[in-house]
């Protein structure tokens, strides 16, 4: 009986292993190209946050596109749901949809399995702007659509922030170790 449970226990763990250590690069997000869609109120903040990913991104030969590019000033974002501008981006090459919102400025933030529809993120509120005076850590939510369906979704929490421009430095450091580990 004592073998019995130990044959168990060592066949789980093999089993778990092969399953979410070594395949982790065989679920990897495969990125080609990108439409970059920050969702901030601010559009100083929107344009920095998309640059800046849209710039990280291009070094790894992934083509990319800015939602700025599309969405006019005051515009709303449920631009892109319309099938005119879906079909656009296809034609462009674009068949991947990332939107990045910040989800605050503390700890309780944990990842959801319930990942909502683009439509759905698109209408939410994203009130918080990229930095906030006091704050030590903001979270940033990372959402990849293709084909209307989200596909993966991660949570990026930056810690130790003062300013606006560390907080983007230090996430886009945190987003590379992802491309390099998971995105790609």
């Amino acid at each position: 009986m004592k073998y019995f449970k130990l044959i168990f226990v060592l066949f789980l763990t093999i089993f778990i292993s092969n399953n979410y250590g070594f395949g982790q690069k065989g679920n990897s997000l495969n990125l080609k190209n990108v439409l970059v869609v920050a969702q901030q109120d601010d559009i100083s903040d929107r344009y920095s946050m998309e640059g800046a990913m849209i710039r990280l991104l291009n070094q790894y030969n992934i083509k990319t596109k800015a939602a700025l590019n599309i969405i006019k000033e005051g515009g709303s974002p449920n631009i892109l749901l319309s099938d005119s501008i879906q079909n656009s981006l296809k034609e462009e090459g674009i068949d991947t949809y990332l939107l990045i919102s910040v989800r605050g400025f503390d700890n309780k933030f944990k990842v959801t399995e319930n990942i909502q529809s683009m439509e759905v993120e698109l209408n939410a509120g994203h009130l918080f702007p990229l930095y906030r005076e006091g704050a030590s850590n903001v979270t940033f939510s990372f959402i990849f659509y293709r084909d209307g369906e989200p596909i993966y979704h991660e949570l990026i929490r930056v810690k130790n922030t003062g300013s606006k421009d560390n907080v983007i430095k230090k996430l886009l450091k945190k987003v590379q170790k992802n491309l390099d580990k998971k995105w790609l």
